[in-house]
């Protein structure tokens, strides 16, 4: 072959490359904005509110609609004055809920609003088969987090097969859940949303088991800020990848529940094989967060306030890790 045939040849490769790959390039970039947002000016960003806002949070009085038996928390709903309806979570997740849905939110990610009360009176309230333990005499329902209902769920997404596996910004959403520790990554929690006037996106629609120790079954904690501050973050780097501590299996289900020790197995493998330019990229936008505003995180979540200053010193410490890959 002549060296001007080979020329020749080498630019029509080049140019059908080119014809194949810029769709597949603008179609990624598409459906990464299903996934992630970038929020500009992270530094500047409300983390008291985080997704929500003042103009949007609750605003009693409460009427009891539903009680909701899905899940492991319990939950029911209510609607405001104003015709909102509002899910109710009870328990250690309302709490932890509020604070991971405000870190991932920074971070470029779709969550939930959530906004914590002390205290929510809710009328006509009946006696509930699920969390009565946190309501008093009188009707007022103890440490609650608030998560307005205004999308439809239509369907659900799983960590090891979705548009994004690959990109940095789905490497991204693993690391985060290895930072927040949550440990309840069931595909169940995984949600494909949509809203009225904007396009589907992607989400991690339960956030509760966040904060605690990850682990088997009975070990694992959620919003101890103890087990928190005690467990491992990064487990090991090798070459151009890291692996991140995301533990889910007791090591005697293999014998007595084998299938389940397998789903738990590859629960673990969402914080595996994560490429260190990922990492990098996610602690420079993790980077610009103040202390003040990963401590309001936590205030906006009911914490006391050696709580909030313990959960942001370990968060912090979690992204200087990142940050020396």
């Amino acid at each position: 072959m002549s060296k001007t045939h080979r020329s020749f040849s080498a630019f029509v490769v080049i140019i059908a490359l080119g014809v194949l790959t810029v769709p597949e390039v603008a179609s990624q970039a598409q459906e990464i904005s299903a996934l992630w947002r970038d929020r500009g000016r992270i530094e500047s960003l409300d983390l008291m509110y985080g997704p929500g806002s003042p103009e949007r949070q609750p605003s009693g009085p409460f009427t009891f609609i539903k009680e909701d038996t899905d899940g492991a928390s319990p939950k029911f709903d209510v609607v405001d004055q104003h015709g909102v309806r509002w899910s109710v979570k009870l328990g250690e997740e309302a709490r932890s809920e509020t604070a991971a849905t405000r870190l991932l939110w920074a971070a470029g990610y779709f969550t939930d609003e959530a906004y914590y009360l002390p205290e929510l009176r809710v009328e006509q309230l009946p006696k509930l088969a699920r969390g009565s333990e946190f309501v008093s005499k009188d009707g007022v329902v103890r440490g609650v987090r608030l998560e307005p209902i205004r999308k439809k769920k239509t369907g659900n997404w799983s960590w090891s097969e979705n548009p994004f596996t690959g990109t940095k910004e789905m490497n991204g959403l693993r690391i985060m859940m290895a930072l927040i520790n949550n440990w309840d990554l069931k595909q169940a929690n995984n949600a494909i949303y949509a809203v009225a006037g904007e396009e589907p996106y992607y989400a991690v629609s339960d956030l509760g088991a966040s904060f605690g120790k990850t682990g088997g079954i009975g070990s694992r904690t959620k919003s101890r800020l103890d087990d928190y501050a005690e467990s491992k973050f990064i487990d090991k780097v090798e070459a151009d990848v890291l692996d991140l501590r995301i533990k889910s299996r007791p090591f005697f289900l293999l014998a007595v529940d084998p299938y389940h020790y397998n789903k738990l197995t590859s629960r673990e493998k969402v914080g595996r094989d994560i490429p260190l330019a990922d990492a990098r990229w996610l602690s420079a936008l993790l980077g610009r967060l103040s202390i003040e505003q990963i401590q309001d995180c936590f205030r906006a979540a009911g914490y006391s306030t050696a709580e909030v200053d313990g959960f942001a010193r370990v968060v912090q410490l979690r992204i200087a890790d990142l940050s020396r890959l």
